[in-house]
């Protein structure tokens, strides 16, 4: 097989694993072949996916790559999604994923208490929204859920990572959180309203 169809086969595979995405040793496992030569053939294909001429990327995670669409087309994505799943953020959504951003992974009782009211119906909406994923349990007592975000969370709001968030300071912790979440999801309300 020449380059080109491994690159092929690499690009099909990621569109299939979808949110989960697939490690080098994944997919150097399925192609029968060494992880040098896949890393080799995944940098090939992000050079690719480079052009101005190409709607997607490569993105890793905890690595895992997957396929996203570039954050520079994203008015046109949002023409697309018309449907009621993806209606406006309420303020108290856009606060508690914020929390859960800077803080995870994180239990439900940890985001209420920095908040400092109750935060089901907030966390509820972004799990529905994909935003956010359960993490596991805490290994305390009751063994309450950890949340942490998702790669939806990424691509929607243009990141390549986590890393990409804002920096917080070391100064009243609660209070900056709150700040700077405001400060990137007023961002975001702003463009919405301009539609």
């Amino acid at each position: 097989m020449d380059i080109n169809h491994y690159k092929a086969i690499i690009e099909g595979l990621l569109f299939v694993s979808g949110s989960d995405g697939l490690t080098i040793k994944q997919i150097a496992n399925i192609l029968e072949t060494d992880k040098d030569t896949v890393d080799h053939l995944i940098n090939e294909l992000k050079y690719d996916y480079e052009s101005v001429y190409r709607g997607i990327q490569i993105l890793e995670s905890e690595s895992h790559y997957f396929l996203s669409s570039k954050s520079e087309h994203a008015e046109y994505f949002k023409k697309l999604m018309t449907d009621s799943h993806t209606s406006k953020l309420s303020q108290a959504s856009l606060e508690t994923l914020a929390i859960i951003a800077y803080n995870q992974p994180i239990t439900r009782t940890e985001v209420e208490d920095i908040r400092g009211v109750k935060s089901d119906r907030p966390i509820q909406t972004l799990l529905s929204r994909g935003f956010i994923e359960e993490m596991g349990r805490r290994d305390t007592v009751g063994r309450p859920m950890m949340f942490g975000t998702t790669l939806e969370f990424l691509t929607y709001f243009g990141l390549k990572s986590i890393e990409e968030l804002p920096p917080l300071t070391e100064q009243s912790i609660d209070d900056e959180i709150t700040e700077e979440a405001d400060l990137f999801f007023n961002q975001l309300k702003n463009k919405e309203q301009e539609e």
